[in-house]
């Protein structure tokens, strides 16, 4: 195998991305200068370098530091978590980053966040292997100690793999949900079967959200 076709095989990889595409994107690196290549090997090691995973919500998000008693100390929680003028009482368990972005941009939603992952295909033996199950359930049950959780949210996508992943999160969480007395309810009228939640448009997330069920 030869370098244009080990780098095909890793743009294949990419989601949405199929062969033809992936080799597309190969010859158009070979077409580029020596700059171009190497500002993009340096923007990848920084991507790397600069981006963490939030202890809380399991998100992607850019590191920042603050000045703390041993000089600059690293924040491990992002943004949305650490912000205290959030609503503590809601929390919305979606499928990826970029869903969690979308859920953003429509100005909707003003609580907390939960990313699982990824979804899980129907009938899949290993569902802890595809998502965050046991990390979840580890943070309801933090919040669930302090009394301040009164709703969990599955913002998934509205085809069989959202829905499949849907009914594992509320059998894996019936002990704590019940112990708790927390109120687990799903996005209503606005998505279309088969839409993906990345794909949707902020009036269409607004309706989903505000008719909730």
């Amino acid at each position: 195998m030869n370098s244009i076709e080990r780098l095909t095989k890793l743009f294949a990889e990419f989601p949405g991305i199929g062969p033809k595409q992936a080799k597309r994107f190969v010859y158009f690196l070979i077409t580029r200068s020596g700059g171009y290549i190497e500002e993009l090997k340096k923007e990848i090691k920084e991507l790397r370098d600069e981006i963490e995973m939030c202890a809380d919500c399991k998100r992607y998000f850019v590191l920042s530091t603050q000045s703390g008693k041993n000089g600059n100390e690293i924040i491990k929680t992002c943004n949305i978590c650490s912000d205290t003028s959030r609503d503590q009482s809601v929390l919305m368990v979606v499928g990826r980053d970029i869903d969690f972005e979308n859920i953003e941009k429509s100005h909707s939603f003003n609580g907390k966040y939960f990313i699982l992952g990824g979804l899980v295909p129907i009938l899949d033996k290993n569902p802890e292997m595809r998502i965050r199950l046991t990390e979840l359930y580890n943070l309801i049950d933090k919040f669930g100690k302090t009394g301040s959780l009164k709703e969990i949210i599955l913002a998934l996508d509205a085809n069989s793999e959202g829905e499949y992943t849907g009914e594992l999160i509320k059998s894996h969480l019936l002990p704590l949900v019940s112990k708790y007395n927390i109120k687990i309810s799903e996005f209503g009228r606005g998505l279309s079967t088969g839409t993906e939640l990345e794909y949707s448009d902020a009036e269409t997330i607004k309706s989903a959200l505000q008719n909730r069920h």
